[in-house]
């Protein structure tokens, strides 16, 4: 058993941080619909594979570090800046700013050595995770404004907003490289490119929400949130509709980059709805959280029934 379990582990793929980046973006939803016990329950699940994900990290840089160096040459590599932003912004809600400045600072370091290494890697056809460049960027946005609206630094939401337009050139440049075939054949990290959208319009939401920009300012970005918002429905809905006409079933671990968008979709309809006082959305975002409470027990339970497979095996 001992053996599996360090095999299972020197196998992990940098894409095993999308199922952090899925559930804490789970845990945030449920805080915001007021399933808090659930949310924490949630929380927990999503900070214990951070640290897992997080020793792997830090062992393949002093051991493997060839390997480190080769895999931070990929797109996935970046789900390790956006989880620490999602998990961050979920540890302010709990009033815990402190943790969240750490990995708000965490995040921001590790972000231009990732982020460099990927772009100097761009192909011109990219599967979806190439859309973690935008998520990635919008995550410092995201926890930056989070922190902003928690402490009233004024200094960190002017660097959120600073992420949002940098998220957004990003986003048209993965836009422009993304292998659109990914839409019919891809196995999960397709749907990187809604829940890209998705996390832009929960920046843009918690930007409307701070105070330093009033006027036509603040008009601005409550019409981006909601802009970004319809776009990211419509995405995921054309992702949807593909999925449909040619069903996808088997387990990939790149389903996870499937539930998060569906998660970040939630979220965004829930922080649109504050920031632009529009209720439908809330209940909109309900209904999302509650199929992407489902979609994270799919993938669980694909990812149980592969690993008792490859045991017996």
């Amino acid at each position: 058993m001992d053996g599996q379990a360090n095999r299972w582990w020197a196998e992990l793929p940098p894409a095993a941080g999308a199922a952090v980046m899925a559930t804490a973006i789970i845990s945030v939803g449920l805080h915001l619909t007021g399933h808090e016990g659930l949310s924490r329950v949630a929380l927990a699940l999503a900070a214990a594979l951070w640290l897992l994900l997080a020793g792997d990290f830090l062992t393949r840089l002093a051991r493997d570090r060839d390997r480190w160096s080769g895999e931070a040459d990929t797109p996935p590599a970046l789900t390790a800046v956006a989880a620490t932003t999602v998990l961050g912004t979920r540890l302010s809600a709990l009033c815990w700013q402190s943790a969240a400045a750490a990995l708000l600072a965490l995040a921001a370091a590790l972000w231009p050595v990732l982020l460099i290494a990927v772009v100097r890697h761009w192909q011109r056809r990219m599967p979806g995770a190439a859309f973690l460049v935008c998520v990635a960027t919008q995550g410092l946005g995201v926890l930056a404004a989070t922190l902003s609206l928690a402490d009233g630094v004024a200094w960190l939401g002017w660097a959120a907003l600073v992420a949002f337009g940098a998220g957004l050139v990003l986003y048209g440049e993965a836009l422009v490289r993304f292998d659109v075939r990914e839409v019919r054949v891809g196995a999960g990290d397709q749907w990187i490119g809604g829940g890209a959208l998705a996390i832009s319009a929960v920046t843009a939401s918690k930007l409307a929400l701070c105070p330093l920009w009033t006027g036509a300012a603040h008009t601005a970005l409550r019409t981006a949130a909601l802009v970004l918002l319809g776009l990211n429905l419509t995405a995921c809905g054309l992702l949807l509709a593909a999925e449909a006409y040619r069903p996808r079933p088997r387990y990939d671990i790149r389903r996870w980059s499937t539930v998060f968008p569906v998660g970040m979709t939630a979220a965004a309809a829930l922080f649109t709805s504050d920031a632009t006082g529009i209720g439908a959305l809330h209940t909109l975002g309900a209904v999302v959280l509650a199929i992407a409470v489902a979609a994270w027990l799919l993938a669980l339970a694909g990812f149980v029934r592969t690993q008792l497979a490859s045991h017996t095996g």
